[in-house]
Parts: structure tokens; sequence; C-alpha cells
């Protein structure tokens, strides 16, 4: 799974959001790192309805603009939750080589 996309459902995984809050949450859950761009961001959003991770809870206009709301689908969820013990196995294996190495390893 490409980062924005894991960052994006991670943004989603505790509440609903439109698009600029998606955007501020992933900001906010990287420490600045990663900022996406308005067209990457929609992008990925429209990739994820598609594959049926995401779906649109509610759409409103908000001064004079349409605004989606966008939540966590069950299968979203399930793929999330898979993706997060995946990245937890890579990280334990390479902590396990770090040390098997001889360095020291902080968490």
């Amino acid at each position: 799974m490409q980062e924005l996309a894991l960052l994006l459902l991670t943004a989603l995984a505790n509440a609903p959001r439109h698009g600029y809050a998606i955007a501020q949450e992933v900001k906010a859950i990287t420490d600045g790192r990663v900022v996406p761009r308005t067209g990457a961001l929609y992008g990925a959003l429209d990739r994820l309805l598609e594959e049926g991770l995401i779906e649109v809870e509610r759409e409103e206009v908000v001064g004079g603009r349409a605004r989606r709301t966008f939540a966590l689908t069950t299968v979203g969820r399930e793929r999330l939750a898979a993706e997060a013990e995946r990245l937890a196995a890579t990280a334990r294996e390479v902590r396990r080589r770090l040390e098997a190495g001889g360095a020291a390893v902080s968490t």
C-alpha cells in the first residue's frame, strides 16, 4: 500500500472527515513530514473510493462549494488493520536484524 493511501485511511480510522480535515490530520500524523497537495489528495481519495475502502458519508454545500465527508468502510478498516500488522512485522524483523548485527536499537 502506498504511503499516502495508508495515511488517508489512518486519518479516517477514528472519525469521518472532509478533504481539508483529512489533509490536516495527515500533516499531524506525520509531524508535518507529509502535507498532501490537493490534486494528490483527491486523486488518492478517488482511488480509495473505487477500491471500496472509503465511502462518501455525506455531501453538503458550504460557502457555495460542495464538500464531501469521507468515512472508512468495513473493508477499509480490515485492510488498514492488515497493513498495520504487516508494517509491525517488518519493523520487528528490522530490529531483529539490527540487533543480530551488533547494533543497539532503542524504541
